[in-house]
């Protein structure tokens, strides 16, 4: 049997993409992925991510990668449909994998409506969980590929402008580029300007 996990990264950032990742293993390769270190990415360090990621990527057999862009973010979070926007890229993800069965991390918190709602886009059988990423380590595995993928658009964008944090609202190093960005006018376009951080400091 073909598995599909898929989660995502970068959702409560107010800078740079949200990432859908989807892997599609064989079930007998599940033990090999929990064998080279696969665990939720939340748990590893970004070196350790790093080094999974392409062992990971040798020993499944396939995966799909979405970034979507902060322009379409913002246009589902002004109308209040951000799971609506995971929903559809996770839909898409196994859609393209073809799995029998696909595991989700759900982001709604009636994680049976959420797994509804993907399995209605993708056609699918679907079983979502709360931290499936901790979990299954087929999901496990997809966090980390979305993680990875997460982490490199953000250094990209570290290349090009100096001290934006790490792109959390928590950061106080995000707050001071934001109320620079607004103090000179010039928002770049990697800044979800739905984002209530951005809205309260653009009333400051």
């Amino acid at each position: 049997m073909y598995l599909c996990g898929v989660d995502d990264a970068g959702r409560g950032s107010v800078l740079g993409p949200l990432v859908i990742a989807g892997v599609l293993v064989h079930h007998s390769k599940l033990q090999k992925l929990k064998y080279i270190g696969v665990r939720d990415s939340k748990k590893l360090t970004k070196q350790s991510r790093s080094k999974l990621y392409n062992k990971i990527l040798d020993l499944v057999d396939d995966y799909h990668v979405s970034k979507i862009h902060t322009k379409k973010i913002d246009q589902y979070v002004y109308v209040h449909n951000l799971n609506l926007l995971e929903a559809e890229y996770m839909g898409k993800t196994i859609s393209i994998l073809r799995p029998q069965i696909s595991y989700v991390d759900s982001c709604d918190i009636n994680a049976t409506r959420f797994g509804n709602l993907v399995s209605r886009i993708s056609n699918s059988k679907i079983i979502s969980l709360h931290h499936a990423d901790s979990k299954l380590i087929v999901v496990a595995a997809a966090s980390i590929i979305a993680k990875v993928n997460r982490d490199n658009a953000i250094k990209k964008i570290q290349r090009q402008y100096d001290n934006i944090g790490s792109g959390y609202p928590s950061d106080i190093i995000t707050h001071k580029f934001i109320k620079n960005c607004i103090k000179n006018n010039l928002m770049p376009n990697f800044v979800r300007n739905s984002w209530k951080t951005v809205r309260k400091l653009s009333n400051l």
